[in-house]
């Protein structure tokens, strides 16, 4: 079954390996008052697996509880941090270590460690990407807390939408489209294409989304287009879309105008209005 948890920490620590360029690296989310180690590459032996980390317990629960990066470059004789998970680390061989902690919203939500079997320097040139790597999954996390938040706070599909709540909705929506379109990353873009199917799943559910008698025909809007339109449908002018979305004026002039082109409607509010029956809007 796939997890999501566990992709997003095994990308993130695939990328550790290669942003820090140490052999060693792997990481866990926190749950159930530890962090288990989910996802390890570079390994000499499996000595790692089954690793569970608890604050204040080790370097990474040194670096979850004080919220910053902790290192140490002779591990086995740091007399910094407790020795609880000498047999994982130390069976691994490792010498040098390096634990960032994956904070959200002020709490520690797990955390990623970088190392290597020999004595090696550690600094800012490794550890500026390392917290990159680290911010990059709390952001993901964020975004899932608050898409998360804002369908928990919705009525049980089942029911008819109230005004308030279906605005919401749309907003969430939308907001959901600005952010994706500054994500460069592919795979993280699949992510929030995910969460946004959800958005416009609950959507289906309500009987303001019902679909009409008239048979709606298959439209595919781009990305863009859907970002541009998705903003339209809260009243936004072209200039607050462009604003919103970091592009020019007449940019998102011309995105309204083939998403209009392809849903066959003469102007925006139609478009928007054909856009919810085809299913790709809320």
């Amino acid at each position: 079954m796939f997890d999501p948890d566990a992709d997003l920490v095994a990308q993130a620590v695939r990328e550790l390996a290669r942003r820090t360029r140490f052999p060693v690296a792997f990481g866990g989310l926190f749950e159930d008052g530890a962090v288990s180690v989910t996802s390890i590459t570079g390994s000499r032996t499996r000595s790692l697996e089954g690793l569970q980390v608890r604050p204040e317990r080790g370097l990474g629960g040194r670096a979850m509880t004080e919220q910053r990066p902790r290192m140490t470059s002779d591990y086995g004789a740091s007399r910094q941090i407790t020795h609880d998970y000498d047999g994982f680390v130390l069976g691994e061989g490792l010498r040098t270590l390096l634990a960032i902690p994956i904070v959200v919203g002020g709490r520690s939500r797990g955390v990623l460690y970088a190392g290597a079997w020999q004595e090696t320097p550690i600094g800012g040139v490794t550890t500026a990407p390392a917290m990159d790597v680290a911010e990059a999954v709390a952001s993901e996390l964020r975004i899932q807390d608050e898409v998360d938040r804002r369908m928990h706070a919705m009525p049980p599909a089942a029911q008819a939408l109230t005004a308030s709540a279906r605005e919401e909705l749309r907003e969430s929506f939308a907001e959901l489209r600005s952010i994706s379109a500054e994500v460069s990353d592919a795979a993280l873009r699949s992510r929030l294409g995910t969460l946004e199917q959800k958005l416009l799943a609950f959507a289906d559910g309500s009987p303001s989304s019902a679909a009409t008698t008239r048979p709606v025909p298959v439209v595919r809007l781009s990305p863009r287009e859907k970002d541009v339109l998705s903003c339209a449908a809260l009243g936004s002018t072209n200039a607050e879309i462009a604003s919103q979305l970091g592009l020019r004026e007449g940019t998102v002039k011309a995105y309204l105008g083939t998403a209009m082109s392809k849903l066959d409607a003469s102007t925006r509010h139609a478009a928007v209005a054909r856009a919810r029956r085809a299913g790709i809007l809320p």
